[in-house]
Order: C-alpha cells, then structure tokens, then sequence
C-alpha cells in the first residue's frame, strides 16, 4: 500500500476497528485511537556528489539547489509530503523543478542513479549516507522530526491485537 492511501486510511480503518494495528507517523490526536511511539525519524535532502558537481557546472557554484535542481518529492497527497511543504513554506524555500513519485523506495533509487536531489528518510539511506553513495543536503533549519509508531483502538477485542501489546510490554 503506497504511504499517501495508508496514513489517512489506516487511521481512519483503525479507528472504524476494521484494522487492528497500523504503523504510522504519530497523528494529530484522536480521540478514539491509541498511539506507541516506536522511533523518530528526519527527514532530510539527498543526493549524489556527481549530481551536485554537475549542477554546479552548469549553474554555478552559487546556485540554489532548491531553485536549479531536480528536486524529487512523494506525491502530494502523501503525508510525508505534506509535512515537507509545511516545512518548505514556513522556510521560504520554492522549488521549481519537482518531480512527484509514489514511493519512498522510487526516491531512495532515482537519488542514488544520480536524477536529482530527493527528500527521503535518513534512517532509510543512513549506510548510503556512511558510505558516501549519497550526501546530504545541508539546510539552515531542519525538517521537523515525527515519530512512528503504533497506533491501536484500544477498545478492539481482537486477540491478535491484545497479544501483540502483551508482547510489547
């Protein structure tokens, strides 16, 4: 299930009792849903030195990567994408060239082929980070961090769900 259907609709599933257990980045309270925080997570801009060399080449060591690069984002009805607008707009930063994807998966490849600057979860490309495969894109002010997790509602019976939670504490 692609990241932009999940969110929304397994918070909503989820608070129906149609699912029992979802994965997501902490949402906004609701009232009928529990939330565990597993981890957090930042996301940042990467890409490749050969990318970033060329566009410098090309438009000048000065240039705004933002305003010249191919920046790569998940398409806008994604919830990760949207917390990335809210963060681009509260920075004033504008990209031109944006090229949509449907999966963070997409982006972490077409980053690492070199097509453009893509904005991806760290702890997903931290070995290409390590390696050097992949550089960051330094920013002012980070992205805000969110936090993942489980999300449950807590008035569902289902033994699968009571089990794990045993199992979890």
């Amino acid at each position: 299930t692609r990241e932009s259907q999940s969110t929304g609709q397994t918070l909503d599933r989820l608070e129906q009792q149609k699912l029992d257990l979802g994965l997501v980045a902490e949402p906004a309270p609701r009232k009928d849903l529990a939330f565990i925080p597993v981890m957090d997570i930042q996301d940042v801009f990467v890409s490749t030195k050969n990318y970033l060399e060329n566009l410098y080449l090309r438009e000048g060591k000065d240039t705004d990567v933002f305003n010249t690069g191919n920046i790569m984002l998940l398409d806008e009805s994604n919830m990760t994408r949207r917390h990335v607008n809210e963060y681009l707009s509260e920075s004033g930063i504008y990209p031109r060239q944006i090229l949509e994807v449907s999966t963070m998966d997409l982006l972490i490849e077409f980053a690492k082929i070199g097509l453009g600057v893509a904005c991806v979860i760290k702890e997903l490309v931290q070995k290409e980070l390590d390696s050097g495969r992949l550089v960051e894109i330094p920013l002012e002010i980070p992205i805000h961090k969110r936090t993942i997790g489980f999300a449950f509602h807590p008035g569902n019976p289902s033994t699968a769900l009571k089990t794990f939670l045993e199992f979890l504490y």
